[in-house]
């Protein structure tokens, strides 16, 4: 179990500590246009696609019991042993984008698509969210069909 463990954190403190350096630079004013993506410091007061920025200041103390109540779930219930790894992805991400909520004016974004159509603009963090998911996923997909193989 003190591998699975460590595994989380590892990769829960490299996850918030790459994305607050990322964002770092951008708060610094490192700016780049290109074609399809701008690298454009965003401030982001809502959820995904600013959803939910109406609740303006008490957007930060929901995500923060959301997130604790999550962990423990995943915690108690024993999914961290089977997904370390992802676990560690997506809360080192949630981390790193509450810790925005509390420390600027909103979740620091930077990567903006508008090739075809304007995307969201999003940061490191939501991809590291985005991963874990999928590899949880992904995992859980194998899984099944990995049980139903063995039953024929």
């Amino acid at each position: 179990m003190m591998r699975h463990i460590t595994v989380f954190l590892l990769v829960l403190i490299g996850t918030f500590v790459i994305d607050q350096n990322i964002k770092h630079l951008f708060l610094e004013g490192y700016y780049r246009e290109g074609a399809c993506i701008d690298l454009v410091l965003h401030f982001n007061k809502g959820v995904a696609f600013s959803m939910f920025a109406f609740l303006g200041e008490h957007l930060k103390w929901i995500q923060l019991v959301l997130i604790i109540a999550v962990l423990a779930y995943v915690v108690y219930d024993g999914y961290l042993k089977q997904y370390a790894l992802a676990i560690g992805l997506i809360v080192g991400g949630a981390f790193g984008n509450l810790y925005d909520r509390f420390t600027q004016e909103g979740v620091v974004d930077y990567v903006a698509w508008h090739c075809g159509f304007n995307f969201a603009v999003f940061n490191y963090a939501d991809v590291m969210i985005d991963l874990g998911v999928a590899i949880i996923v992904i995992h859980s997909l194998w899984e099944s069909w990995r049980e139903k193989r063995e039953k024929n």
